[in-house]
């Protein structure tokens, strides 16, 4: 089963428990059994039929293009990546 890594501002839903072992072989199905043992984690991850697009999914280290599709091994780490945004373009001269 994947290692699932929780953001911080997720935890409250775990539990407090920053990583969780769930089974699935795509993105959608570990959403899905997460959501099954931790009910609201799916609200949080998906908007209607795509991730958020406040979050990314990186599997295995690897940021994944393929949202809810991405595929996930049997050892895979997967971290659901609050997307950072913001700053500034600083200007020289």
């Amino acid at each position: 089963m994947a290692v699932v890594f929780i953001p911080s501002l997720m935890q409250n839903l775990t539990k407090g428990q920053s990583k969780v072992v769930v089974p699935g072989k795509m993105v959608r199905e570990i959403i899905n059994n997460l959501d099954a043992q931790y009910p609201g984690m799916k609200d949080r991850l998906v908007d209607k039929f795509r991730i958020r697009s406040n979050i990314n999914v990186a599997i295995d280290g690897e940021i994944t293009p393929m949202g809810l599709l991405g595929e996930v091994k049997e050892d895979s780490e997967v971290h659901f990546l609050p997307a950072i945004g913001g700053g500034a373009l600083r200007q020289t001269g």
